[in-house]
């Protein structure tokens, strides 16, 4: 096997000098930036109607609108997340610097779509699907610790090689 000593191959941390390159100069990376905290602000508000109808049993409707809300871009943070580290990595998810995330994106995708099954399918009742929702926004915030904790690393990387 031959060893590589390409500046362009050498891991630093969670890329390559070529991954970070890629990484920094697709879209997608800026797609991420902005659906991520935006799904975390939907997140806070729906937890808001969560909990506003666990407390005094009103507002069933504009929880689950919310949590629609929520669940669809979760959807759509996954497609474009599968995207951007097809470009940055060359496959669609499960690149090493990222396998854990998402692993565990799965369960909170799971969760989400559990969720949406038992509301279409009416096989869950109002406390049920509540009780659903909250498992999946409990595995949603380790899920999104696990990618900050990355973007910290990241960008201590960025510094570090600087």
């Amino acid at each position: 096997m031959a060893n590589v000593s390409s500046s362009s191959q050498q891991q630093f941390g969670l890329y390559t000098v070529a991954q970070r390159t890629r990484r920094d100069n697709t879209i997608w990376t800026l797609v991420q930036g902005i659906l991520a905290p935006l799904q975390f602000v939907v997140f806070l508000v729906s937890l808001g109607f969560v909990m506003r109808y666990m407390l005094t049993g009103d507002g069933y409707g504009v929880a689950t609108v919310s949590i629609i809300a929520k669940t669809g871009l979760l959807y759509l943070i996954m497609v474009t997340g599968a995207i951007w580290e097809k470009v940055v990595f060359g496959q669609w998810l499960f690149a090493p610097a990222f396998f854990w995330e998402d692993v565990f994106s799965f369960v909170v995708i799971a969760l989400h779509t559990l969720y949406l099954y038992g509301l279409l399918s009416g096989t869950l009742s109002p406390d049920a699907l509540i009780v659903v929702v909250l498992a999946a926004y409990a595995a949603y915030l380790i899920n999104a610790g696990q990618f900050l904790w990355k973007l910290r690393a990241a960008r201590l990387q960025s510094k570090a090689a600087a």
